[in-house]
């Protein structure tokens, strides 16, 4: 009950985008997409197999939550990116200035010639 209503209160928050289309394209091939599609609607031998069938309904879910994540990672390597950057600029224009200080320094030894 907790996650429907935390994925509801997150639908609120989407974007028309993400709701039109809420996931990136599969990179799979149109093969490994069939083949997929066969090995889940097979009955899982394995314990742990069943058991994960018990969770499927959650797999928008997890799609969801993984491109959350991953949004997140980008978002804080655009954000370093950018810190680098404005470093960068602070630097020139504090040599900038140093320069312009300089230059009105020697400007002023100057005048009285």
């Amino acid at each position: 009950q907790r996650i429907l209503r935390l994925a509801e209160m997150c639908r609120r928050l989407e974007t028309e985008e993400e709701k039109v289309l809420p996931f990136y394209p599969s990179s799979l091939a149109e093969g490994e997409l069939q083949d997929a599609r066969r090995v889940l609607e097979e009955t899982p031998v394995e314990p742990l197999a069943q058991a994960m069938q018990d969770y499927v309904g959650l797999e928008r879910f997890w799609q969801r939550f993984n491109k959350a994540k991953l949004e997140e990672k980008v978002l804080e390597q655009t954000r370093a990116a950018l810190a680098n950057r404005n470093q960068q600029l602070r630097e020139l224009l504090q040599q900038y200035l140093a320069g312009v200080a300089v230059s009105r320094k020697v400007l002023k030894d100057l005048e009285p010639l």
